[in-house]
């Protein structure tokens, strides 16, 4: 039997969301996988039933992402350009950095920004 808090455990990902106007910030933290995809989705979903398709990903305090939270991150993105909108992602480093970088899917995206070392 898997109870919540093993799950809390191991699906370890804080969305924070930050809107203004018909813009929007998500701060991710910690790790987007198979586990974490569907609460992100969830997030951006909401955002979008808001009205609000310009959206930044803050991906500074993203410890890991798969491809289940690439695919989101995808999803979304053709979902806000079909309404006039963008999805950008800043503070790209580590395994998200060398998904996009190797998959070729950086282009897939408005703007995509590195981390500052």
């Amino acid at each position: 039997m898997v109870t919540g808090v093993y799950v809390r455990e191991v699906a370890d990902l804080n969305v924070e969301v930050q809107r203004g106007g018909c813009d929007a910030l998500v701060r991710l933290t910690g790790d987007l996988d198979k586990l974490t995809a569907p609460l992100l989705k969830d997030a951006l979903v909401q955002l979008f039933t808001e009205g609000l398709v310009q959206i930044v990903i803050d991906a500074g305090e993203l410890e890991f992402c798969d491809s289940s939270g690439l695919w989101v991150l995808v999803e979304h993105q053709r979902r806000v350009a079909a309404h006039a909108g963008s999805l950008g992602i800043v503070g790209v480093h580590g395994v998200l950095q060398r998904v996009l970088d190797v998959t070729g899917l950086k282009a897939a995206f408005d703007r995509v920004v590195p981390a500052e070392l």
